[in-house]
């Protein structure tokens, strides 16, 4: 039988009913909670919707939050262009202390980084003289030179400033030393494994960032689709240069069926440039932007379409392509970070991306052929629930990180052998004294 432990959980991001960064945080601590006893440091804007939500979950899988912000002086940086990063690393020192405090109190057996789910950041877990697991974690995935073409000298920037950052953080002895002292690294990504592994990391596992939970996949498997008469392709998430939103609208302007259309769910700085490409293209009457949404109306607008494309450049992870799998759509995406680990050939088409006209191109043709093959995209949404359902969904996700856990603590504990003695050398072997 597993120990039951006690576990402290860093979530900077954590929110139930969320996907993405707060899903992850919210998800793990719950699931944790079955089987041990958490303790979850999370910022105090999180506290409204933890609390509503904590009301209707059974006591065994109630972790107990901690809720920690800086001063409304140091709130007010996160305005400022990369203000977030520079405030996330301040609550990481804030939370720091805040972790030595309550380890003082409750003498935890494992730390947990689980969010921000970037190896190159600053962890609150690692100065508490036990051992700490780090993830599920990614961030070293990286879109080819040649895939930046039309990302604007904004994106350009964006991707630089990423790179360089990540650089310098790469050579941070607080960055090198969390790695190399943790117990074990979860990386999103084969990508993020071999960049962790060459900063000194014993132990690397990949694990997906993305997963959902029980309740998502049954309200999913019970939604009764309402697909529309065209064909709809669907892309979600924030408008920016990353996400690879003009490859789509570049394919989908070469779709030779002029009936389909294109739905796009989100906000963000790239929208104008993405509209004015739709003008450009020709399609602009057959693209809608339709601005950023609640979750549950996401999904709901889901429902009503039939292929999910998602030509992200470097996602980590990618939790709107599991909700599309479970809500029965097909899957189109590039085969760069993230997304294409948490697919299978028999319900998503994985397109190469080699340059932006060979990638436009294959998405152009895929999705093509998609849109004239009905009971293709019938027998791919099947399998894409199945799939979701076997693979993705949280308790086997979570089971996953508990055995890490789990793992660091036995190593912690186990005693280190004496080193052999040599054996005696007989008399009659020893050599002669001076």
């Amino acid at each position: 039988m597993s120990r039951r432990l006690q576990v402290l959980v860093s979530a900077y991001a954590c929110e139930p009913d969320r996907g993405s960064e707060p899903g992850l945080g919210w998800n793990v601590a719950c699931e944790l909670a079955a089987a041990h006893d958490v303790w979850v440091i999370t910022r105090a804007n999180n506290r409204p919707s933890i609390e509503a939500a904590l009301a209707s979950l059974a006591p065994a899988r109630a972790p107990r939050f901690v809720y920690l912000d800086l001063p409304a002086w140091a709130r007010r940086m996160k305005r400022l262009p990369g203000g977030v990063l520079l405030y996330y690393h301040y609550w990481q020192l804030a939370a720091a202390r805040l972790a030595k405090r309550l380890h003082a109190e409750h003498s935890f057996d494992v730390a947990l980084h689980t969010t921000f789910a970037k190896y190159w950041s600053r962890l609150a877990v690692t100065g508490l003289g036990i051992p700490h697991v780090i993830g599920p974690v990614g961030g070293g995935e990286s879109a080819p030179r040649s895939m930046w073409q039309g990302i604007g000298w904004r994106g350009y920037a964006v991707e630089l400033l990423r790179e360089l950052a990540r650089w310098f953080a790469e050579r941070s002895h607080h960055v090198r030393s969390a790695l190399a002292s943790a117990s074990v690294v979860l990386a999103a990504t084969e990508d993020t494994k071999r960049r962790v592994k060459r900063l000194g990391s014993p132990e690397v596992r990949v694990e997906n960032v993305a997963g959902l939970s029980d309740a998502e996949i049954a309200a999913a498997t019970q939604a009764v689709p309402q697909p529309r008469s065209v064909v709809t392709f669907l892309s979600v998430g924030s408008l920016l240069p990353v996400k690879g939103f003009h490859l789509g609208l570049r394919a989908f302007a070469a779709v030779p069926d002029r009936t389909t259309e294109y739905w796009i769910v989100g906000g963000g700085p790239f929208g104008p440039e993405l509209e004015r490409l739709a003008r450009d293209l020709g399609v602009a009457e057959r693209v809608r932007f339709l601005g950023e949404r609640p979750r549950h109306e996401t999904l709901a607008l889901m429902r009503q379409c039939h292929v999910l494309v998602h030509p992200s450049l470097h996602d980590s992870g990618g939790f709107v392509v599991l909700e599309a799998m479970a809500e029965g759509l097909p899957v189109v995406c590039l085969d760069l970070g993230g997304p294409p680990t948490l697919v299978h050939p028999e319900c998503a088409v994985i397109v190469p991306a080699r340059t932006v006209p060979q990638a436009s191109a294959d998405l152009a043709a895929t999705m093509a052929g998609l849109a004239r093959d009905g009971e293709r995209r019938a027998a791919m949404g099947r399998a894409g629930r199945r799939w979701v359902a076997e693979q993705h969904v949280w308790r086997s996700k979570v089971r996953r990180i508990g055995q890490a856990l789990l793992d660091a603590t036995l190593v912690a504990i186990e005693p280190t052998e004496p080193a052999p003695v040599p054996p005696a050398i007989p008399e009659h072997a020893r050599p002669d004294r001076a």
